[in-house]
């Protein structure tokens, strides 16, 4: 085979490689199911941890926004192809507004942005990269997103924030995301690649990848 048809079936490999198959579709749907049940519950303690965090300093509730990030940063890691992290997000949100969320239809735009948000770093590695710090960066990804959107749209529910504490809740949505989201999903992920259940897919291996490169 020459050089020229050797780099072409390469190319024809990688652009394959990117294409949604259906064991894909369906498990980054059972992702995003599972996370609109994440989302839900998560949703039910926000009222609970809300009032303390509230009574020190309304922006710390910021801190508590990961977990309705996991499904975006969870589905990338484990189905590693373009859209998987927008789609696990917003589905899920999805599935939280069908089991009712006191939050009403505007998790479904908050959802698509958090995805986003996460997309948009592993879009920036080419979707080649799915070490800590990418997760990392993806989970604060979502949660920057999180923050923008709580802060300034206009169903943000603290939009009557002054502006340092607009900076202060970005902060810490965005610190959030990375931990509770981009962290817990990467060792979760190093998990179930364990059990053998990811066989079918790129992440079968994310046991044994190295941690920073």
């Amino acid at each position: 085979m020459t050089d020229t048809s050797a780099a072409s079936a390469k190319q024809t490999r990688t652009r394959r490689s990117y294409n949604w198959r259906v064991v894909d579709i369906v498990v980054a749907a059972l992702i995003a199911v599972a996370g609109g049940v994440i989302f839900w519950a998560w949703s039910q303690g926000a009222n609970l941890v809300s009032v303390p965090l509230n009574a020190v300093y309304p922006p710390l509730t910021g801190l508590y926004a990961g977990g309705w990030m996991i499904p975006a940063v969870l589905g990338m890691l484990i189905i590693r192809k373009p859209g998987a992290a927008v789609f696990c997000e917003t589905v899920a949100a999805t599935g939280e507004l069908i089991m009712g969320s006191q939050y009403g239809a505007s998790v479904l735009f908050s959802g698509f942005l958090q995805g986003l948000g996460a997309e948009l770093v592993f879009a920036a590695f080419i979707y080649k990269k799915f070490n800590l710090p990418v997760s990392l960066l993806a989970g604060a990804g979502a949660g920057l997103f999180c923050g923008l959107n709580d802060s300034f749209l206009p169903w943000g529910w603290n939009i009557a924030y002054e502006a340092a504490d607009k900076l202060a809740y970005i902060a810490f949505t965005t610190v959030s995301g990375a931990v509770i989201a981009g962290g817990l999903s990467w060792i979760a992920t190093r998990g179930l690649a364990r059990t053998g259940v990811l066989s079918s897919f790129a992440s079968r291996k994310a046991a044994t990848e190295p941690v920073f490169s």
